[in-house]
């Protein structure tokens, strides 16, 4: 049987205020355990929740940029449910009227197409604390320090049909967040997690099937493989004649495999009602109206605007304007030299390789864009060929200076005067002169690839130096002259 798979996620975004959301209080990340827990979180007497103004700010803006309806008249309800790691017993948050209804995504997929998937609400919630079970054997340790972070819950349709989908899904999210500047987007602390729901149908079938929930993965790759073990786990059941449960379940990474957790609770489990300590929020249209002139220049737009004005494909406009820093980089790249596809490539391919290899972030990247654009002009200009400015490349990566300046000291200045190279290929013909009488014997399949040869042949007795082009058409005159 050929089975569809069904994706849904939930999206936890923290959002960058610096202040928790109903509390006040400042909260740093990496601070010890408890020394950040707010009196309004842990519920004592006495105390009120009041609204954080800038997380309403921050989700509106979220809002408006993926065209959604916002919800100008929008209430907080108290979710009971009793987990050590939530001392009031309850989490406020939004069920009925959250702030951000209906919207959707344009998501682009490696094959160059570009899907839209529809987000059904975006709501506004507490955190609660965290669980530390590895540090407390036989025990469990309660740290409340983000308890009360806010929260912007991002919730998909389940239009996702693959592992591939649902990370470009989140990808997309991770930039647009960080875009919008309400996010850090720093999955390893949390600031980003996503909860995958996966059920498997019948192809053909309309009927959804019964899906897990996997919570708190926290990274792309992790998204994945947590998706296609899940899925996995579906198939092989259902075919082996078991059913699928509906439970919530964990990724463990170390098996590549999903366990259950516990069994899901349905919504009204939790007992929604309106939280009586929080008047609903009204949003005035002048408030929107403001937000909305304030939003910069976002993810789809510029990937759009790279496609038109520089000519790129959709994969490459795509990975440059994954991120703001990123695609100011390569914006001021192709300022300097002039050329977008060659930028493009060097941007995407030799630097993206030396920031991962590093470990860094293209804000940390040791060659300047104004390095890097200074260099591409030198190839350009045929001063170096592509093959030297990696040589060149890795010496600005060293601290070596510019561009100009290495290649002056280093003595890189590429050959172009064709008495100079002719002279070299004669000296190398000459030394292989075996080699160029079978080259002239052989038919033109067979030339082809004897050619690469006299080729590097030629570029090795230069010392790289040659005009890749000159060489290639002297070395052609002269073995067929």
């Amino acid at each position: 049987m050929q089975w569809e798979v069904v994706i849904g996620l939930e999206i936890h975004t923290q959002l960058a205020t610096q202040s928790k959301i109903f509390s006040g209080s400042a909260t740093t990340f990496g601070a010890g355990p408890n020394t950040q827990a707010s009196l309004v979180d842990l519920g004592m007497p006495g105390v009120l929740p009041v609204l954080n103004q800038e997380a309403v700010r921050m989700a509106v803006m979220f809002g408006l940029a993926i065209d959604a309806e916002i919800g100008q008249h929008n209430v907080f309800a108290r979710k009971n449910y009793f987990y050590p790691d939530l001392p009031k017993g309850y989490q406020i948050s939004q069920m009925e009227l959250p702030i951000v209804g209906k919207g959707h995504l344009d998501i682009p997929l490696e094959d160059g197409t570009i899907k839209r998937v529809g987000v059904t609400r975006a709501h506004l919630e507490e955190d609660a604390g965290k669980s530390l079970h590895e540090e407390f054997p036989g025990a469990t340790g309660i740290d409340l320090n983000r308890a009360g972070t806010p929260l912007l819950e991002i919730v998909s349709e389940p239009d996702m049909r693959s592992a591939k989908e649902a990370v470009a899904y989140v990808k997309t999210i991770h930039a647009l967040v960080r875009y919008l500047g309400i996010c850090d987007g720093n999955m390893a602390e949390g600031s980003l997690r996503c909860d995958c729901n996966v059920s498997i149908r019948p192809k053909g079938q309309t009927e959804y099937g019964t899906r897990c929930e996997i919570k708190n993965v926290n990274s792309f790759r992790f998204i994945e493989k947590a998706i296609n073990s899940e899925v996995r786990r579906q198939i092989e059941l259902i075919e082996d004649g078991g059913k699928v449960i509906q439970q919530t379940r964990l990724y463990d990474p170390n098996k590549d495999e999903t366990r259950a957790m516990r069994s899901k609770e349905e919504a009204n489990d939790y007992r929604y009602f309106p939280d009586p300590d929080l008047l609903p929020v009204v949003l005035e249209d002048s408030f929107l109206n403001d937000i909305r002139a304030t939003l910069p220049e976002l993810p789809q737009q510029k990937r759009e605007r790279f496609q038109a004005q520089f000519g790129l494909s959709v994969y490459d406009a795509s990975v440059l304007a994954s991120s703001r820093e990123q695609a100011n980089y390569f914006e001021k790249v192709v300022g300097i030299a002039g050329d977008a596809k060659l930028a493009a490539n060097w941007v995407m391919v030799e630097l993206g390789s030396l920031l991962n290899k590093q470990g860094l972030e293209i804000d940390e990247a040791p060659v300047s864009a104004e390095q890097l654009g200074g260099m591409l002009l030198r190839i350009k200009d045929n001063t170096i060929s592509g093959k030297i400015a990696k040589t060149v490349f890795e010496a600005m990566a060293a601290g070596e200076g510019s561009a100009d300046e290495i290649i002056d000291k280093r003595g890189l200045k590429q050959v172009t005067d064709s008495g100079a190279i002719s002279a070299v290929l004669d000296e190398m013909l000459a030394a292989n002169a075996e080699q160029v009488e079978q080259y002239r014997a052989a038919d033109d399949a067979k030339r082809g690839k004897m050619f690469g040869f006299f080729v590097g042949q030629a570029m090795k007795a230069s010392k790289g130096k040659a005009n890749p082009q000159q060489v290639n058409e002297l070395l052609k005159s002269k073995l067929e002259g």
